[in-house]
């Protein structure tokens, strides 16, 4: 007797397949995404410290918007 949870035929396994690369896809864009995230905060770290190692006390850029006159 056939167990009703196994896959039936090709069409269960091509729509296996194509969640299975989704969901691969999903988590590489994740993880890519959270690397060039960790290497610019590591970069601007760097950065920072670079500045308070060579004895500046402001390191940290301030943005301030000007008004037009």
């Amino acid at each position: 007797m056939p167990d009703p949870q196994q896959p039936h035929g090709d069409e269960e396994s091509e729509s296996e397949r194509r969640t299975t690369n989704i969901a691969l896809l999903v988590g590489a864009v994740v993880l890519i995404g959270g690397g060039v995230w960790l290497v610019n905060a590591l970069v601007d770290a760097r950065k920072a410290e670079e500045c308070f190692e060579s004895g500046r006390h402001n390191c940290n850029p301030i943005s301030v918007e000007r008004k037009a006159d």
